[in-house]
């Protein structure tokens, strides 16, 4: 019996073994990359913010009744009330102000007998125009009023509970743009697009834990497209909503705290569908610690097809149920594969490995069908021949505007890529970086494909790089036995190979401060390039700017003066063209945000040239020092002179090779006659003369290398310090154009412009106001002068 139990426990576990030997390496890896927690987006781990019906606290207005005046002091005309006077109603309510044949017209002060206080214009009887309601409890509105409503643009303050309102009103109800603060402390508030008291259109909501949500709103709740941070989580959703919660396509980032020289950037991001909050659809997952999961999910877990890239490249493909892995068995179409070794999408392997391996089938399209496989081969042999070089370039430029730590590994942007391409002058070849973009687009998004902030891993790099040499040579390689690897080949060696690493341009002009301008300025740049882009006619849909646009933007931001010229500004935008004499011509070139963002960068060298001069002035030494330098240079100068005067050849020669200016031999010592006459003579004084002569020797030579190395020193000090002083001036001119020219004149602009525009809307809304108090008047005068005939019929008949 026992023996039966220990078999029975030897084939579980042998079974149990065999079927986790895949298994277990590949989920221990993925457990890693996900982290210690799990990243969801349910109530339980996400504050959700929801949306809570907020007490306004906003008093409907009484209608206006029948008045029945039981006294009255003031003014009077034809027997009718008239002019400025008093008068109590029925039902206690008070009115103080101007007549106008027996009605409330002009300014007066209605007071009801609740409390309610009206001040502001009347006409006819009805509260129109500018006014005022107060409540008892000191609440208050303050704004335009129509037939006795709140209508058009004012200011609702409610006592009990703080809340403010400021904007547009229809018919009593918070209509058109405004916005709201629910507390006295101004924490939480809305600003955007109301309909008929509800949060309706686009707008801005923060929370009083500090959460911000910006985007579209419907009865009141998050709806459509928008972004939500929170702020104390560190994440940030973009994309689609509905009913309160993410439901759509969306992009979820958890911003990770940065550990002292950590490795890898310290985010994580999921881009993909979700479902009430929840990521299911299709997605693709970026770890923080480089590794990728694309495939499908279910209820925040993977779950169905999907591809695990690990972060050294290695590629796990397969079915994926409730975050686990289902490794196939032996009746499986694919037998279980040892980790480390994933075949990519049950191909046979590249020879480059899965890191390497490209992505070129748009182009093998292109190529005929029994032609594919080896024109494939063909141009991973040429990416084989060059491997080194390829993987050296692109960490040199993955690194371009990081903070260069020695185990610092980075993901390659697109911002950097454009980078790369500028060096080795690819834009010469008559094609444009934005056209690049396009060829090399794949599945991306308009508003992705040319975001500066796009990663790619290496494969990628490598397969934009055959696409765009496709793109650039093909038509003088096509009697080329294989296309594809010759276009290639000679990309690499004509352009890549001579060019890369040797970085060009502004924003790299300095890598120990660029980090500082890219955290800086960079994202603010992004949404000035984005707001002067204009939408491309179809088939394209995405959205560029070209060098006109440029042009048109810096004189619309009152940005060119007698410095910044437009001849100037030209010269900075075509500094990289292939033909820099010719700026005209690259007018209406599409450019990169990499080239709008340079382009800044050399405008700001050029505008802030003072700044530069005067802080050059403050950290450049004082002009004692330098004058007491250049006078130690010339006595230096002077004394080797006079040295040179004053002894013969034999002198200068022995002085220079055997000891110092001040050196007491003589010249006997040195000559030739000498030392033969103290060789036959004295042996012994011989010898001791050669000694000191040694001695001598050697001191003087340890001298002058000791002066050399300090020479040296003193030149590589000077040397880093112009370098930092140079470094100091560039960064200080960033800043003075950014802060004080450029981001104020952009602010400046967008809000005269909203200012413009809400300007239009009051007019259209006075006149739409005039219009009806005309009208009123005009069927008031018509019914009081019927009313006066009908009267006066009546009077006459016996």
């Amino acid at each position: 019996m026992t023996q039966r139990k220990e078999k029975k426990a030897s084939m579980k576990n042998d079974k149990r073994n065999n079927e986790e030997t895949c298994e277990n390496a590949v989920m221990k890896q993925v457990a890693k990359e996900r982290g210690k927690e799990e990243l969801k987006l349910h109530s339980a781990d996400v504050e959700q913010d929801q949306e809570q019906p907020e007490d306004d606290g906003i008093y409907e207005l009484p209608a206006l009744f029948n008045l029945v005046v039981q006294r009255y002091e003031g003014e009077t005309s034809e027997g009718q009330l008239h002019g400025e006077g008093a008068a109590c109603f029925e039902g206690g309510h008070v009115y103080k102000g101007l007549f106008s044949m027996g009605l409330m017209d002009g300014p007066g002060v209605f007071t009801w007998a609740g409390g309610l206080k009206y001040e502001g214009e009347f006409v006819c009887n009805m509260p129109l125009g500018q006014g005022t309601y107060t409540w008892p409890d000191g609440s208050s509105y303050k704004g335009e009023v129509y037939n006795g409503v709140r209508h058009g643009t004012g200011t609702y303050k409610c006592a009990k509970n703080g809340v403010s309102y400021t904007g547009q009103w229809h018919q009593s109800k918070r209509h058109g743009k405004g916005a709201v603060y629910y507390n006295q402390d101004k924490t939480s508030w809305y600003r955007g697009d109301w309909v008929k008291n509800n949060r309706e259109g686009w707008g801005v909501r923060c929370y009083p834990s500090g959460n911000i949500y910006s985007g579209e709103w419907k009865n009141n709740l998050r709806n459509g497209e928008g972004t939500m941070r929170w702020v104390k989580l560190g994440q940030q959703y973009v994309g689609q909503w509905q009913d309160g919660i993410q439901h759509g396509q969306g992009t979820q980032v958890w911003i990770l705290r940065r550990m002292d020289r950590s490795q890898y950037c310290q985010s994580n991001q999921y881009m993909g569908d979700f479902v009430q909050g929840q990521r299911h659809g299709k997605g693709s997952f970026y770890y923080a610690g480089g590794a990728i999961y694309e495939g499908e999910w279910k209820n925040n877990k993977k779950h169905g097809q999907g591809k695990f890239t690990f972060k050294d490249g290695r590629v796990f493909e397969g079915e994926f149920v409730d975050d686990q892995t289902m490794t196939p068995n032996s009746s499986g179409n694919r037998p279980p594969t040892p980790h480390g070794t994933f075949p990519m999408s049950g191909e046979d392997p590249s020879i480059l490995g899965p890191d390497m391996s490209v992505n070129i089938e748009c182009l093998l399209e292109k190529i005929p069908e029994r032609k594919c496989d080896t024109e494939r081969k063909q141009v991973e042999f040429v990416m084989l021949t060059h491997n080194k070089e390829l993987k050296s370039i692109y960490s040199f430029y993955s690194r371009l505007g990081h903070t260069q730590l020695p185990d610092n590994t980075f993901l390659l942007s697109r911002m950097q890529l454009w980078r790369l391409l500028k060096d080795c002058n690819i834009h010469h070849h008559g094609i444009t970086l934005t056209q690049l973009d396009l060829y090399i687009r794949e599945d991306a998004t308009s508003a992705e494909i040319h975001s500066p902030f796009t990663p790619m891993l290496l494969c990628r790099l490598l397969s934009c790089l055959v696409v765009i040499a496709y793109h650039i040579y093909h038509k003088d390689m096509v009697l080329q036995k294989y296309l594809l690897a010759a276009c290639f080949s000679k990309l690499m060696t004509d352009d890549i190979l001579p060019n890369a690493k040797i970085v060009k341009g502004f924003l790299f002009k300095w890598p120990e401060c660029s980090t500082a301008v890219s955290v800086k300025y960079l994202k603010k740049c992004w949404e000035i390039y984005q707001a002067y882009c204009r939408v491309n006619a179809a088939p394209r849909d995405d959205y560029t700017m070209t060098c006109r646009h440029l042009l048109w933007m810096f004189k619309e931001l009152h940005l060119l003066d007698n410095k910044l010229t437009t001849a100037r500004l030209l010269e900075i935008i075509t500094a990289e063209s292939h033909d820099p004499s010719n700026p005209s011509s690259c007018l209406d070139l599409e450019i990169t945000f990499l080239e709008f963002f340079e382009a800044l960068l050399g405008c700001a060298e050029v505008k802030c040239q003072q700044v530069s001069e005067g802080l050059e002035e403050s950290l450049s030494p004082s002009s004692a020092e330098a004058e007491a330098t250049r006078n130690s240079q010339k006595e230096e100068a002077s004394e080797k002179t006079l040295l040179t005067a004053n002894s013969s050849p034999q002198m200068i020669s022995s002085v220079q090779m055997a000891a110092p200016v001040s050196s007491p031999i003589s010249p006997e010592v040195s000559s030739p006659k000498s030392e033969e006459a103290g060789r036959s003579s004295n042996t012994p004084e011989l010898s001791t003369a050669q000694d000191v002569e040694s001695q001598q020797d050697t001191r003087h030579q340890k001298s002058q290398s000791a002066e050399h190395t300090g020479e040296r020193q003193v030149i590589q000090t000077r040397g880093m310090e112009a370098n930092g002083r140079q470094m100091e001036l560039w960064i200080q001119k960033i800043h003075q154009f950014f802060i004080h020219f450029f981001f104020p004149a952009f602010d400046h602009h967008q809000l005269a412009t909203s200012n413009m525009k809400q300007e239009e809307l009051r007019q259209e809304a006075q006149r739409r106001i005039a219009l009806d108090k005309a009208q009123q008047r005009a069927r008031l005068k018509v019914h009081w002068e019927d009313d006066k005939d009908a009267f006066e019929e009546a009077i006459e008949k016996p």
